[in-house]
């Protein structure tokens, strides 16, 4: 049977009927929100490298580890900078078309590509050390730990390939729905195993020593008269906090998991291909209209919702600092929300191209990577007047 990618425009609400030859009525972004200024932000260092996501909706996520920043483009080339200073350490040119990335762990730095294939550097030189082969093209993040190298494939398939020379140690093997949205949620490691979110609606926690499926839960059951209307996809990535997994799922919900057993502790009918945050006693998730979302870490209730950012391509919510929650829109801005109430502290402009990855956030310092490849760290300044 054939498979439909569909590549969901950022924060445009898509019908059926625009999808397939009908007139468009994607709804319109919210105005541009206006707010005094509470918080100073400054721009501390910025490059330019080159068509981060600008290609196909492919979603490239910088790296920050270990002291550095990596950051790839679909036309091949990796880097790697100091993540205080800016400095770039190396370049490496791989000669090959990135469609997913940038991931490490065990001293590398990992991405896929289009021909399916999962990519090596050695974190330290860029070197690249090995490519593996497998199932079809790589559309998230591979990650390493304990000597194996986690991906999932864009058909649904999740292998584990050895960290020293890429050959495959096991395969989990999954069936997906004919139409998904063009992404793949990033596998998480943490603790010997795998959580693994797929384009059916559900979330698998496999052993990572030896591909063994632990449990499958499904998040979001597909409800509709369409195909279009059936589409849960778990695109984004699990977030863990103690011994509970969070998860959220398009035209799903957000449901809270013990990450044991897999049983559902919580669940609300948020819907999300943005993904969500998780900080002290709270869960921060973006919905698919672009409202973000505050809810209580242990019951799932609503703290506050902030409705003023509707339709404009939010990303998923990056707890920053002890006081707030940063997303960015489509525009290339980049808000700081308060966390206690969800109102407007601060607002730059990355990039007029748009950000469509969550920026990331490592100690005092966010880095946000913009559409046409714009990479740039910030940090609080002084009190704004």
């Amino acid at each position: 049977m054939k498979r439909i990618l569909l590549v969901l425009a950022a924060g445009a609400l898509l019908s059926a009927c625009s999808l397939f030859g009908g007139s468009d009525n994607t709804i319109p972004p919210s105005p541009l929100p206006k707010f005094k200024a509470t918080v100073s932000i400054d721009r501390v260092w910025s490059h330019d490298v080159g068509s981060g996501s600008d290609h196909l909706g492919l979603q490239l996520f910088p790296l920050v580890e270990g002291g550095r920043v990596y950051v790839a483009g679909h036309k091949g080339r990796v880097y790697a900078y100091d993540a205080r200073s800016g400095r770039r350490l190396w370049r490496t040119d791989t000669g090959a078309s990135i469609s997913g990335g940038v991931g490490g762990g065990d001293a590398l730095v990992l991405v896929g590509t289009r021909d399916g294939r999962v990519l090596a550097l050695d974190a330290k030189s860029g070197k690249v050390k090995w490519h593996a082969q497998v199932s079809s093209e790589v559309l998230s993040r591979p990650r390493a730990a304990d000597g194996v190298v986690v991906v999932e494939s864009g058909d649904g398939n999740v292998f584990g390939l050895s960290v020293e020379d890429g050959h495959q140690l096991w395969m989990v093997g999954n069936t997906i729905p004919v139409l998904t949205l063009r992404g793949t949620a990033s596998p998480v490691l943490l603790s010997g195993v795998a959580l693994c979110g797929l384009a059916s609606g559900r979330l698998e926690v496999i052993r990572v020593r030896d591909g063994t499926l632990l449990w499958q839960t499904t998040v979001a059951i597909p409800r509709g008269n369409s195909e279009l209307q059936r589409m849960v996809d778990v695109d984004s990535e699990p977030q863990v906090a103690g011994d509970v997994a969070y998860v959220a799922a398009y035209h799903g919900r957000v449901a809270a998991l013990n990450l044991a057993s897999g049983r559902i502790l919580w669940e609300r009918d948020v819907p999300s291909y943005a993904g969500l945050g998780v900080v002290g006693a709270q869960v921060f998730v973006t919905d698919d209209h672009g409202d973000v979302w505050a809810l209580d870490r242990a019951t799932g209730a609503t703290l506050w919702r902030q409705k003023k950012l509707g339709y404009r391509g939010v990303t998923a919510p990056v707890p920053f600092g002890d006081r707030y929650v940063v997303v960015g829109d489509r525009e290339g801005y980049l808000f700081w929300l308060d966390r206690s109430d969800g109102h407007f502290v601060a607002r730059v402009r990355l990039d007029d191209s748009g950000v469509l990855v969550p920026p990331v956030a490592d100690g005092d310092t966010l880095y946000a990577l913009a559409r046409d490849g714009k990479l740039a760290a910030y940090r609080i300044g002084k009190p704004a007047h």
